[in-house]
């Protein structure tokens, strides 16, 4: 029996959540509110294309086709919103053998892009995949360049006294104590999401960089999803802002997403939030801390004392010689 993809009906909209909660490939950002605050930011149409073998649900994809200029393109997640992961997602595959678990994921993935080639017909395409989501060959069988990205992932089950021993000598030293007298770290509201995005974006504008971000894009995203899976968490130093994280999180994983801007409040605040986030998020029972990204030299120094778990994301795109410019100006913005 053939997979058979269409863009998800209202009934089957629904339903979405729970396809993303029973895969073992998502992330927060499949879910469909954080797809509708996407689309809206990216100005964009998102689709929600599910697969089907007869009745049973095997993958979905959440697609957005971005118009510019009169070329249409496709893309999952959209660009310049600095979204780590979305792509392709598959369920009921657990229990399958290779042969016939390939085969089902070939035919879903080249669906999928018989659709988006049909109704979309992009001009150039760019998905960039959840690291849970390994076999990569289905979209380069789809004419796809397929490269490698990088992030850690801390592993939250060991416990916290397990943890702060595999953390580097100036980490555990600046944490074991907990904050100083002066300062407070703590979850916040609405006006932590405007601070934090509003330090992060001083940052990449010092350095000459975009950053599409907004306190709106947030705060849409926090909306849209259910209480607690977005939570910005702050710093104060004598009663002053002074960094700060937001993250998301699922059942397993909080994600280390906007935050962490360089600062000289003279106690360590980085340092002080991911180890209050990490506590936190042991105390909720969730396993693991992905930290976003892992490519950039001088982040990973910091990154990389709290004894990370290196893990490989893929990056895929097709595009034809005409659309060179489109893919510099995205690559731009990530």
């Amino acid at each position: 029996m053939s997979i058979t993809i269409r863009n998800a009906t209202d009934d089957e909209l629904e339903q979405w959540d729970s396809y993303v909660d029973r895969s073992p490939g998502t992330n927060p950002f499949h879910y469909r509110g954080s797809l509708a605050a996407l689309a809206e930011y990216a100005n964009a149409d998102c689709h929600h294309l599910v697969g089907y073998k007869g009745q049973e649900v095997v993958g979905i994809f959440p697609v957005f086709e971005v118009t510019r200029f009169g070329v249409s393109t496709a893309f999952s997640p959209p660009p310049s919103l600095l979204v780590p992961y979305l792509g392709p997602a598959l369920l009921n595959m657990g229990k399958l053998k290779q042969r016939k678990r390939e085969r089902r994921h070939e035919r879903f993935v080249d669906g999928c892009f018989e659709w988006i080639d049909e109704v979309i017909e992009p001009r150039y395409t760019h998905v960039r995949s959840d690291y849970r989501y390994t076999d990569l060959r289905p979209l380069e069988w789809n004419g796809m360049r397929v490269s490698l990205g990088h992030t850690y992932t801390v592993d939250l089950s060991v416990g916290e006294d397990a943890l702060l021993k595999r953390f580097s000598s100036d980490a555990r030293s600046n944490v074991r104590d907990g904050p100083p007298e002066n300062c407070v770290v703590e979850e916040g509201g609405e006006r932590a999401v405007r601070r934090i995005v509003t330090q992060v974006y001083r940052r990449y504008e010092s350095q000459g960089k975009s950053y599409g971000v907004t306190p709106g894009l947030v705060l849409a995203l926090r909306d849209g999803l259910d209480e607690g899976r977005l939570r910005p968490y702050v710093c104060r130093v004598d009663g002053r802002f002074a960094g700060g994280m937001i993250t998301l999180e699922d059942d397993d994983t909080i994600y280390r997403w906007q935050g962490g801007a360089k600062h000289d409040a003279g106690v360590p605040v980085n340092d002080l939030v991911d180890w209050h986030i990490m506590r936190d998020a042991m105390d909720r029972g969730i396993e693991s801390y992905d930290l976003v990204g892992a490519d950039e030299r001088r982040l990973n120094r910091y990154k990389a004392k709290f004894d990370p778990e290196l893990r490989t994301y893929h990056e895929a795109e097709r595009a034809g010689p005409a659309m060179a410019l489109v893919r510099e100006a995205y690559t731009r913005l990530q």
